[in-house]
């Protein structure tokens, strides 16, 4: 990966849309952005570099702060344990490891190569 890469979030109407540059991401540690139709996403990056994109809300508290939780690994899966209750959220499916009967929302994500920054905000006049 190069520092013009870009991570994108496959919406809802199947479009990418740009979040952040990978480079802005921090293996092991998550980062929270907004979406176009205001949802909110926590991005991270395992240990390899493989990127992940799940909802920042908490369904056990309601709070949106899943991007501030703790990352780990369970049986060779990357997870984040909720900063507040600490129920794990495998990045990959968004399943909740403590209770199978709960689940957030995983996107799907790419990195594209070599955006260049006036690609990625919409020009104003």
């Amino acid at each position: 990966m190069t520092a013009s890469d870009t991570l994108e979030v496959l919406l809802r109407d199947r479009s990418w849309f740009p979040v952040c540059g990978v480079s802005t991401l921090t293996p092991g540690r998550g980062v929270a952005a907004l979406l176009p139709d205001g949802r909110q996403v926590a991005l991270f990056l395992d240990r390899t570099g493989r990127p992940y994109a799940i909802s920042n809300r908490d369904p056990f508290s309601g709070a949106y702060v899943l991007s501030r939780g703790l990352t780990g690994t369970h049986e060779g899966q990357f997870f984040v344990a909720s900063p507040l209750l600490k129920q794990r959220f495998e990045l990959a499916t968004g399943r909740c490891l403590d209770d199978e009967e709960v689940a957030v929302q995983a996107y799907e994500v790419r990195v594209r190569a070599g955006v260049r920054d006036e690609e990625l905000v919409p020009a104003t006049t």
